[in-house]
């Protein structure tokens, strides 16, 4: 079982439900799922745009990813229906327990200039997005290896969070480093 995931159960969310005065450990907020996501807009003209972000997604999520392809085509994009455009991965269980791990204790603190995360990234769910500006932060990837610099966006998928305030708790006591407002 991954560290976090033990941290979770016996310590935050008992404590969780005691501040939000809930009757039962199953109305806690939790992590559902961490979908990583990376868009690829030259990838429809150079293959080898795709094949290195695949290289680079797997070895960051421990994951093969899954490819997005284009729904519709689109002219003014030089976009057509069914080319490859992106490729994701969802995290569920200790795999996303750990990728939480590694993403606030060691990526996270070796961004430049780093003030916090915004805390205006929450949809009206309690859904939390982060965009990701290099996938360099990452330790698994050698900066010689990659082909080029691109971002990446990391939302974490939050159940029973009922709205914005349960999935700011819930991820403040899992160690998200939040900024000031």
């Amino acid at each position: 079982m991954a560290r976090l995931r033990k941290k979770y159960k016996s310590e935050v969310a008992p404590a969780l439900k005691q501040r939000m005065g809930l009757q039962n450990i199953m109305q806690v907020p939790r992590l559902d799922k961490i979908v990583v996501n990376m868009g690829l807009g030259d990838a429809p003209g150079d293959a080898k745009v795709m094949e290195s972000a695949i290289k680079e997604l797997t070895r960051i999520t421990g994951q093969k990813p899954v490819v997005t392809r284009a729904k519709k085509s689109i002219a003014g994009f030089k976009l057509r229906g069914g080319a490859s455009i992106g490729c994701k991965v969802t995290l569920r269980g200790d795999r996303m327990y750990e990728f939480f791990d590694r993403l606030v204790n060691v990526a996270i603190p070796r961004i430049r200039d780093f003030r916090g995360v915004s805390l205006k990234a929450f949809d009206e769910f309690g859904n939390f997005t982060l965009g990701i500006k290099e996938q360099i932060i990452f330790p698994e990837i050698d900066y010689d290896d990659v082909y080029k610099i691109r971002g990446m966006n990391v939302v974490f998928v939050i159940k029973n969070a009922n709205g914005r305030e349960g999935s700011i708790e819930l991820l403040k006591e899992l160690g998200m480093p939040f900024g000031r407002v």
